[in-house]
């Protein structure tokens, strides 16, 4: 049967690609044709604004029946400097590690309860900046987003404390999208 005038509207909140193919019209779902993304990285460090950049890579995965591969990096460098008792530097990095471990596992577990599949990576880093290693996680597993939190800082703010958003957003070899938690004001 072959319909004549205007097609009904898609359903409210579907993405829809409307073709015209021999006189009919026909739709066709854009999750079922190609999602934009497959594969989303999502680094988190227990701040808020982590937190707010991981539930809306949750959100984006089960839009685009993408996976996570969830991040969270270990920066020992200032613990190096203040800590000279080897004894207590091993019990602050194995804190740290438990502490990562918890992170992860928290942010699996809610991106299962989405329908989300994720994997976890522990990273640790001496020396080097988080954003590097954020880089270099997106390249070895073959992420095509990066979603990650970020605090908006500006001015002295930013060049005191660094920003590894900025840096990522700079260097990445995929887009990035850059999530403030609502609390936060830019400083």
């Amino acid at each position: 049967m072959e319909r004549k005038g205007r097609a009904a509207p898609p359903a409210k909140n579907s993405l829809f690609a409307t073709m015209a193919s021999g006189g009919r019209i026909v739709h066709q779902s854009a999750r079922e044709s190609s999602a934009m993304y497959h594969r989303i990285l999502v680094p988190i460090d227990g701040s808020k604004t982590a937190a707010q950049g991981l539930q809306e890579a949750i959100r984006l995965a089960a839009e685009q029946k993408a996976s996570l591969h969830i991040l969270h990096v270990i920066d020992d460098f200032p613990m190096l400097a203040e800590l000279s008792d080897v004894a207590a530097y091993d019990d602050v990095l194995q804190t740290l590690r438990d502490y990562g471990e918890k992170l992860l596992s928290d942010a699996q577990e809610l991106a299962a309860k989405s329908g989300v599949k994720a994997e976890v990576a522990l990273r640790e880093v001496t020396g080097a900046r988080v954003a590097t290693i954020v880089l270099a996680e997106t390249k070895a597993n073959g992420c095509d987003l990066i979603v990650m939190g970020t605090h908006g800082r500006r001015g002295v703010s930013r060049l005191t404390l660094g920003s590894d958003a900025e840096l990522v957003v700079r260097a990445a070899p995929v887009p990035v999208l850059l999530v403030r938690h609502p609390g936060t004001e830019p400083a």
